[in-house]
């Protein structure tokens, strides 16, 4: 009868560390920090396709996961900071882009070039694959604005501009929904290479391992 209890209490000790373990990772993805790959290369060439990433959840204070009301405060997001965050168009989805514009700015692309409250911006991080200028008529990619961000809302755009689907396309991020600021690449591949195969694990990015995302 005794080892009958003994047999009980393990199984329940395991139970109960089995359910702690699993609590506790959901509330350090809830709350602290969240990985994310990269599907495509819209911020190359700063994130690659391939490139996996740690996720600050609290860079921007701390929120409830399905509310998104704020529970621990803090400033940000800043211009320049990489951002993820829930798509506006479809909230199921989660984009990665770099925050150009806050509250109160006024953008404007005027071919090609980023304008900040009409002084033109040094903008290091931008990659631009053709010197063609889409006119305005076809679409906002080079030609864009100019526009306010509202109280609340950020404007954010990919690195690789031209190509890249961002806010100059389906409008701005509210801030409820940035869900971290990107900090760190832990893990890159080429995904395009099959994933049982010598081929795969020889395309390891071993030199963007540890990378801080800026």
């Amino acid at each position: 009868m005794s080892s009958i209890k003994q047999s009980k209490s393990v199984v329940r000790e395991y139970i109960e560390a089995i359910a702690v373990a699993v609590l506790l990772a959901l509330f350090v993805r809830t709350f602290v920090i969240q990985a994310f790959k990269i599907p495509s290369g819209s911020m190359l060439p700063t994130l690659q396709i391939g490139d996996h990433l740690l996720v600050s959840k609290f860079s921007y204070g701390v929120k409830l996961p399905i509310t998104g009301t704020q529970l621990i405060s803090r400033q940000g997001p800043e211009r320049g900071d990489v951002v993820v965050f829930r798509f506006p168009l479809d909230r199921s989805l989660d984009y990665i882009k770099r925050v150009v514009a806050i509250a109160g700015d006024t953008i404007e692309v005027r071919d090609k070039q980023l304008f900040l409250n009409n002084k033109q911006v040094d903008d290091p991080n931008a990659h631009f694959t053709s010197r063609d200028i889409m006119k305005a008529a076809a679409g906002p990619r080079d030609i864009f604005g100019p526009v306010t961000v509202p109280t609340g809302k950020i404007f954010v755009m990919g690195d690789n501009r031209d190509n890249s689907y961002d806010s100059r396309f389906w409008g701005f991020v509210d801030i409820r929904d940035v869900l971290g600021e990107a900090l760190i690449i832990y893990w890159s591949w080429d995904v395009e290479k099959p994933f049982f195969s010598l081929d795969r694990f020889a395309s390891v990015r071993w030199e963007r391992l540890g990378d801080l995302v800026h």
